[in-house]
């Protein structure tokens, strides 16, 4: 560890389960990078699902990541763990964590870590990597959307909606998506959404249905869960893919299975978190050939809402959870 790093830094605590206020500032001592590791100068940090479930006891670290939130960031490289031969000091790059994001510095796994594209700033950077490997994780190498194909995406102007959105248009599928109300949908709209679906004043089965026609989606990225799940089912085309990430209406309800038989359907989910290194440094790899050169052109951008204070993080979480935000929520320490 260099001499000119701080012998501790700034991070925001959970100090018990509960809602946005158990948020704290504290200190720590600096992490020091661990095997195949980089220690990076957080620039900034994005706020994401994950977390708000985490703070209230409902989604524990796995075993032995840091117990601070915090699942992406973007930085300096500053120190260097044994064999994290990739990277050097001084490089900037964006991160997907383990935890540890609200903080000022935050190890990373050198796998896990991609250069900042060209043309982003390092809050911008940030607000990448959680959403990302999420969506082509689950959409594309799981579900397999193909070019030509029917996406829909619920929730399309928040942070893995305008992500999913982006990415399918940029790889040839026609793109669905839900939202309300109008200002949010219009958001979808400059995104490239091809039909964007209030669902206070319409009927996302039929619309999907109407407009394919009668065939339906081939594949359903939701958050939704609840009553959406059989709704889902019945907006699937055959041989359809449906992918669970969160369930904000519940993940308990009833469901008739014998679409799924009749339609030959699949539904699925998953969290990133919990899934192995090397997955997760497959994931990076295929983003970076695949994925980052449509970020340097122009043609995927992170949607950034907008950017609060690290010491300031209960704010941000209250801004989540109200659902008013279009895009991520940026945390700088």
């Amino acid at each position: 560890m260099s001499a000119e790093l701080p012998e501790s830094m700034k991070v925001v605590e959970i100090t018990a389960d509960g809602g946005p206020e158990v948020l704290k500032a504290g200190r720590r001592p600096l992490p020091v990078p661990g095997d195949g590791e980089v220690l990076i100068r957080v620039a900034a940090a994005g706020v994401n699902g994950p977390d708000l479930m985490q703070r209230r006891g409902l989604y524990p670290p796995p075993k032995g990541a840091s117990d601070l939130l915090g699942l992406e960031v973007a930085g300096d490289v500053v120190a260097l763990g044994a064999s994290a031969k990739r990277w050097s000091v001084g490089d900037r790059v964006t991160a997907l964590t383990n935890g540890g994001g609200y903080a000022e510095y935050c190890p990373a796994a050198a796998d896990q870590c991609l250069s900042v594209p060209s043309g982003l700033s390092l809050t911008e950077a940030a607000g990448l990597p959680e959403t990302v490997f999420t969506v082509w994780s689950n959409v594309f190498m799981g579900a397999q959307l193909a070019e030509g194909e029917s996406f829909l995406v619920h929730g399309g102007a928040g942070g893995i909606g305008t992500t999913a959105i982006q990415l399918a248009k940029a790889f040839g599928a026609k793109v669905f998506t839900t939202d309300s109300p109008d200002a949010r949908c219009a958001v979808c709209r400059e995104l490239g959404a091809d039909r964007v679906i209030n669902y206070e004043t319409e009927d996302f089965v039929e619309v999907v249905k109407g407009e394919t026609p009668n065939r339906g989606a081939d594949v359903i990225l939701d958050i939704v869960g609840g009553d959406y799940i059989q709704r889902n089912i019945k907006a699937l085309a055959t041989d359809g893919r449906m992918i669970h990430l969160a369930f904000a209406k519940g993940a308990a309800t009833e469901v008739n299975l014998m679409p799924v038989m009749l339609k030959r359907l699949t539904l699925t989910g998953s969290t990133l978190r919990s899934r192995s290194p090397a997955f997760k440094a497959e994931v990076a790899r295929q983003l970076e050939h695949k994925v980052w050169p449509l970020v340097e052109e122009g043609r995927i951008r992170p949607a950034i809402h907008t950017t609060v204070p690290l010491e300031s993080a209960a704010e941000a979480h209250r801004m989540m959870e109200s659902a008013t935000h279009v895009g991520k929520i940026m945390l700088e320490p």
